[in-house]
């Protein structure tokens, strides 16, 4: 059920491979599923990558891979939401690069349970990963892109937020909107510096889905026939790449807007 993972190799002296070549980003929940593959897919792309995440196994692991392709990448094992988290991320990636010019929103703690059942320390931990500490890792990349010349802010969020049936989704959705929201008002306000804002709503594999897949077939089956494209997406090649797509100057006109990358399963309004 979790398909084949595409090989991963950047191809010298193609477009893709040096689209990013100079520019430093970081990528908060980097170490596993859609981070990972946003992480690949810059790299591959010629950017240097700062990996955030709770655990440096993981972080390294990916770290690997993109210097077994010839990237460059850093790990900072870190609770994002722990007091100074975000001052220390950002000074890693400067420590390490010289700056910030990617910042890709990917970690938090939100759950798909019921609105009855989301205990009230969970619901503010929810908000404190998500809008939080995104909106403070905004706030301080942005005069740091704004030195380089400008620079592109990804917030990851959720097509939960317009399912047909948002039951369990209550607390997910409205974290990720809120995200959106925060997106929007950073394309018109940071406009000036030359920094470009986007919402990402991934559908890819990863280990909580690939598990849900295997022990739920018959539910996995139901789901992916919801899908027009027929399968769960890839995070590299699916996710990944395109991303680094929207962060290149080839997408300088494309700011404020919400991309489903979801095989055309999702209903944006």
């Amino acid at each position: 059920m979790t398909g084949t993972r595409p090989e991963i190799a950047a191809t010298p002296g193609t477009d893709r491979a040096s689209r990013l070549a100079g520019k430093t980003a970081i990528v908060t929940g980097g170490g596993q599923g859609v981070g990972r593959g946003i992480s690949l897919g810059l790299a591959e792309s010629g950017a240097s990558v700062l990996l955030v995440g709770r655990t440096v196994e993981k972080l390294e692991k990916v770290a690997e891979e993109i210097r077994a392709i010839g990237g460059a990448a850093e790990c900072l094992p870190v609770n994002i939401t722990a007091e100074g988290a975000p001052e220390a991320i950002v000074d890693a990636a400067v420590t390490h690069f010289g700056g910030v010019d990617i910042l890709v929103n990917n970690a938090n703690m939100a759950r798909p349970l019921p609105l009855s059942d989301y205990p009230d320390d969970g619901f503010r931990k929810a908000f404190e990963s998500g809008p939080r500490v995104s909106l403070t890792l905004m706030k301080l990349t942005r005069p740091l892109m704004a030195q380089r010349g400008g620079g592109v802010i990804i917030n990851l969020v959720t097509s939960a937020a317009v399912r047909w049936d948002p039951s369990n989704y209550g607390i997910y959705g409205a974290v990720k909107e809120s995200m959106r929201a925060l997106t929007r008002a950073a394309t018109y306000e940071w406009a000036g510096d030359g920094i470009r804002a986007l919402n990402v709503a991934p559908h890819a594999h990863s280990p909580g889905l690939d598990w849900w897949m295997e022990n739920n077939p018959e539910e996995a089956a139901e789901f992916l026939s919801a899908i027009p494209a027929g399968r769960v997406g890839d995070p590299v090649t699916d996710i990944g790449r395109p991303v680094a797509w929207l962060c290149s100057a080839e997408a300088s006109y494309l700011s404020g807007a919400t991309i489903p990358l979801d095989g055309g399963q999702s209903r944006w309004g």
